[in-house]
């Protein structure tokens, strides 16, 4: 729901609330200073195309044999720097 997402972005530190007339929701800096990396941190977790890189994690059937695990890291790292390269600001034309 919108209350969900609202409430993600907020305690992730991207959204402010005022409350009252003129109240509502607003940026808590500025469209370039938030990233697409931000926002979706902010709603699903940590960017990552799979969590078997989790430390910790031994739930694969073919982990011991698995010859991708070892590329997770660097692949999850390019995706979380493509989305980090793209601002807010850039999305809504405003970059």
């Amino acid at each position: 729901t919108v209350q969900k997402l609202v409430s993600k972005l907020s305690a992730a530190g991207l959204i402010e609330s005022a409350r009252g007339t003129g109240g509502g929701f607003r940026l808590s800096r500025p469209p370039a200073a938030i990233s697409m990396a931000d926002i979706v941190e902010a709603i699903e977790g940590p960017i990552a195309m799979t969590t078997c890189v989790d430390a910790g994690r031994h739930d694969c059937a073919v982990e011991g044999t698995c010859r991708v695990k070892p590329h997770w890291n660097a692949v999850n790292g390019a995706v979380k720097g493509a989305l980090a390269g793209v601002s807010l600001a850039s999305l809504s034309g405003n970059a």
